[in-house]
This record gives structure tokens, sequence and C-alpha cells, in this order.
């Protein structure tokens, strides 16, 4: 323990909460706080009868403690703290593992050791998937579904519904959004009140544990979202804590652009207290990646509007993804990152930030912009989808369709897209071909597969009536043969971060805005066509890779998706005809706002 005490000072330990916080210890329980400017720290809960009971300072440096007979598993406390402003503050324990639901600000002490764990095959196999096919279901748990009678969906309840669908429909990981104990329920769970407790809307962490143990018995991995730019301003977190700043900065970088105290970064018990919060996760609850939120927001203070580095910031993540890759080498961390900044991925050796994947937001943002717009015009905006195939190989990119893109007006992904009811499914269709052809692992939201046409909204159940209507049950009969498509191909995941793993072959026909590529791996061979345009094309010549014959096992106007059915239903022999840089030709059926993967038989 004198070793995590010392390192919690120098910025240096991922352990902290095994010090700090409640720990049942023989017939009562351990309780320690810092608070480095508090003139006396008390503690109230039902086994002082709610008196304030003082603990003793231990350390100079502004730890407290105290030993507690009789205290029980459930017990409910919070901390009362004489600040250096000399006004007493009713604080929640940053350390606590389990907090009472709102309205009440309680903690409880929990013990979060004896969980009886069910995945050893699973941890044992898993490994940071950079050959791997990696598709992400983003979930919120609140709003996936609703049960009559119930405010809040329980973990347990959840888990055998979310991985039947996951499972079913061809997805292999879902990322929890921010489950961190957070004071609004209508909200996203971003702003964050306790670091090292799971909300308890859903249940208390051993049932958190199960629904993560039960899908990586069902070969599903799971991501944690985690926030660590700023924290809910509530007055008993982590602000003022102790009558002054103790975990965000004291002058003009306090508050961050959603008005929230962000984190002193450049704190040594900051990043100790950060570091030790995802571990703590990936320890106790066996996540399988992490997916840092806004760090752009980490690499830069916004000054004046102004990009400034921050080099706080940037120490902290890059000690903080060395320390986790040491201990956890095979977890994924994930940069949520909106910056040009380069090197995000790779090891932190190498000068990199030391992340495993980043996001690439600005193939999302061209993607979809693109999508939006009408094809007539299309031809003149051409770059928006050959640009991100000049930096693919740069880093190790996601490609994400998250719930930033389906919210706050900016309609949902099948919304968005240009034209008429029919024509919005069809375009659909096509940029999910587009996008589970282009290299790099991929990310959707939940509801993006059931076609919602409303905005994703935190306080209900996805539409999942709507499968009653055959467009939308088509809809998801595409997503779930695309996304097995995607996972079995190698074709189409080995090779993401390989230059030699995916060629254009026709990428200048802007008149016609159809595009045609290749994935390769080894000697498998996927020639992908898209039309962007309503124009249909009974016999459109394609440049192959390879002479034989060519079948489809994708095409996104197949009657069975609720398209047209202008399909080619038979293997296609190829010509001996040089096309699109190519030795060989083959004449297929296009139609309107077509997406076609063809394979070499």
């Amino acid at each position: 323990m004198d070793k995590i005490k010392e390192d919690f000072f120098n910025g240096e330990t991922i352990d902290a909460h095994k010090y700090f916080g409640a720990h049942l210890q023989g017939e009562g329980a351990v309780f320690r706080i810092y608070a480095p400017h508090a003139k006396k720290v008390e503690i109230k809960g039902v086994f002082t009868n709610w008196h304030g009971q003082e603990l003793t300072k231990i350390d100079n440096r502004g730890i407290y403690e105290i030993y507690i007979e009789g205290v029980k598993e459930y017990d409910k406390y919070f901390y009362n703290i004489l600040g250096a402003n000399n006004h007493w503050v009713e604080k929640s324990d940053p350390y606590a593992f389990f907090c009472e639901r709102r309205p009440s600000k309680d903690c409880k002490v929990f013990n979060v050791n004896n969980y009886g764990w069910n995945d050893g095959n699973w941890m044992s196999n898993r490994d940071k998937n950079f050959e791997k096919a990696v598709n992400i279901y983003e979930l919120h748990l609140g709003s996936f579904v609703k049960f009559e009678n119930e405010e809040f969906p329980d973990y347990e309840r959840l888990a055998p519904i979310i991985c039947e669908h996951v499972k079913k429909h061809g997805y292999n990981f879902v990322e929890l959004m921010p489950i961190l104990e957070h004071p609004l329920d209508k909200s996203w769970g971003y702003q964050v009140t306790n670091f090292f407790a799971s909300t308890s809307r859903y249940g208390n962490p051993r049932q958190l544990m199960y629904l993560i143990d039960y899908l990586h018995q069902n070969n599903i991995g799971v991501i944690l979202d985690f926030v660590c730019v700023h924290f809910a301003s509530d007055a008993y977190g982590l602000i003022n804590f102790d009558g002054k700043e103790v975990y965000e900065y004291s002058d003009r970088h306090k508050y961050s652009q959603w008005g929230s105290p962000n984190f002193n970064l450049g704190s040594e018990i900051v990043r100790s207290f950060l570091m030790s919060s995802v571990s703590y996760y990936l320890e106790k609850f066996h996540f399988d990646g992490v997916r840092i939120d806004a760090v752009n927001n980490i690499i830069y203070f916004d000054d004046n509007n102004k990009k400034v580095i921050n080099k706080g910031g940037l120490d902290f993540i890059k000690r903080m993804n060395y320390k986790i890759n040491e201990r956890y080498p095979s977890v994924m961390l994930i940069a949520e990152d909106s910056s040009d900044f380069n090197k995000v991925c790779g090891r932190v050796e190498d000068g990199t930030l030391g992340f495993d994947y980043k996001w690439d937001l600005g193939w999302m943002n061209d993607t979809l912009k693109y999508f939006e717009m009408d094809p007539l015009f299309r031809k003149y905006h051409h770059h928006l989808i050959t640009f991100s195939m000049h930096y693919y190989s740069s880093e190790r990119f996601i490609l994400p369709l998250s719930h930033d893109e389906v919210v706050h007006g900016k309609k949902s992904i099948l919304n968005k897209m240009w034209g008429d009811y029919n024509s919005k499914f069809k375009q659909a269709r096509l940029l999910y071909t587009y996008m589970f052809t282009h290299p790099g692992k991929k990310l959707n939201f939940m509801g993006n597969e059931l076609g919602q046409f409303i905005e994703w909204d935190e306080k209900r159940s996805l539409d999942w009536f709507l499968l009653e209507y055959s467009k939308h049950s088509e809809f998801l009969d595409f997503k779930t043969d695309l996304n097995k498509t995607y996972m079995y191909h190698p074709a189409l995941h080995k090779s993401d971060y390989l230059t030699d793993g995916f060629k254009w072959m026709m990428v200048d026909n802007k008149d016609q805005s159809i595009f045609t590529y290749y994935r390769k791996y080894e000697d498998e061979y996927l020639v992908v066509v898209l039309n962007m345009t309503p124009n249909y094309y009974e016999e459109y010549e394609v440049g192959v890779p390879r002479n034989g014959k060519w079948e489809e096992i994708i095409n996104s106007d197949k009657r069975e998706y609720g398209g047209d059915n202008n399909i080619n239903k038979k293997a296609l022999n190829t010509i001996n005809n040089k096309m699109h840089g190519e030795n060989y030709s083959i004449k297929i059926k296009l139609a309107s706002f077509a997406g076609i993967v063809l394979r070499r038989v």
C-alpha cells in the first residue's frame, strides 16, 4: 500500500482504488480519502447513525483514514468536509464503487472482488484484433429497450436481449456509452460524478459484471466509453472538492466548452485518479477496450478560439496508454479524435500517443455530406469519396456512424439520405456497402440497422415496431448479410492497414459518379462497384484483377433487401479486355444506387 500511495502522488499508479475508497476488512471497513486543503473530514453513514465521525489525517499531504467496525456491504455513507474556505460541504466518495439512485447522493459500501467469472476462454484468447474483423454495436443501455412499469432496464435482464440481437445480426463487439455514475437521467452519461462507480440505474456492479460475462461467453467483446476531459459540476462531486480545486484547473482553463469543469491533466494526483479508473474497469469488469472521448480536448486547449497544445494532456494520455498497455496488452485503446494530430496510433516508445485505433471522423463527415447531396451535383464533389483513401493506412482507423450523428437536428442515418422514401433506403444500403468494403474497423450506433427515421432520444426505446414493416425488416436483413460478409471474408478485414489491401480501379469517373475498387488478402480478391446516382445500366463493363468467373456476394438491390432485384444472378465470365488498369473485365447489370461486391469463383 505504501508504494501505491507514493506512486499516487507521483502520477504513476493505476491502482489508487485499491488504497482509497471504502474497503471491507475484518468486522468492518476502512475508509480513505484525499483532501489536501481540508481542515477537517468527517464521515456520516448508517454505521454512525448519520452523525459525523472524524477521520484521522495520516499523511501531511492530505490523506485521511478511519476504520469503523460493523460496516456491511450496501451500507450508505458520504463525507462532510470542512474546506479551506471554512465552509462545510457534503461530498460523495471519489473512489466509491457503488452509489444510490438519485435523488440520493449517498455512496454504498460494495465488495467488487467476489464475482465468479466464467469467461476464462474468452480472456485467454482475446487480442487487439488488428487483422481481425471488428464490428462494433454502440449501445445506450437506458434506451435500447424499455420494460413495462420499469424506469430503467437492469444489466441482468438486458444481457440475453442484447446478446441475441448482436449475435444474430453479425456484430462481435458492443460499446457501452458512458456507464460511470452521472447525475442526469436525461443525458448520455458524459458528465460523471463518480469515476469508480458504474451507474446504479441499471443495477449493482456485480450485475454489470454478469452482463459482460454473458457477452464474453457468447464471443462478444465489450468496449467502455470513457470520459477523462471533464466531469459533472454538481456540488457533491469533484468540483472544489475541499474548498479549493483538487481535480480541476484553477485558471482560465477551469471550464470546458460544455460548461463543466476540466480535469487538470497536468496534476499528478489527477493522472493517478483517471488511470486507476480505467484500470479498475479493465481489471474488475473485464472490458476488452476503452474508447477515450474527445481526445482533441486532451491534446489542445481552446484559447480564444485558437488551438494551443496542452502539454499536460499530452503527457497524461501517453502515460496512461503506456501503463494500461503494459498491464493489459490485449485491451484495445481507441481514440475519438477529431484533430489532425500526427501519430495517434502506435507504441508510445515510437513517439505516438499510444492508441491502437482512431475514429476516422473525416471519413464520416465527408461520406455523410456526399450522401445528403442531390446526385446531380455529386460529380462536383467526387473527392468526398476518394479523399479518405489517401490516408487510410496512416493510422489504424475505425469508421464510425455513432450516436453523435443521429441527434441534435442532424437526422437519422436513413433520413440524411437524399430523395424520396424509396431512394433513402436504396442509398442507405449503398452507404453501408461502401462503409463495409472501405478499409478500417466498423462502428454503428444502435438503431441504424433498423432504418429509423427519427433521431435517437435517450428517453425512449428504439423503434422496434418498425420491423413490422417490410422496408425496415428487409433493411435489417441487408445489414445482417453485409455484417456477416464483412466478418467472413479476410479481404475485408485482414488487410485494413496494409497499402496493398486496397486498390482503386475506377476512381475518376466523375460524370457517372461510379466507383470501382478491390480489396484483397493473399489470394482472395473482392471487387466493389458503387453507383452513386439513380441511373440504371443494363450492361456496365468493369475491370477485374483476375481471370475466371465472378459472382455477386452482395447486391444492395436484391428484392430480399427491399430493392428492385436488378441483380446478376449467374456467375460472370471474364473478357480479355483491359479496363481500369486490369487485364480482364466483366459486364454487369448495375441498378440505380446499387452497391455490388463480387468474388472470383
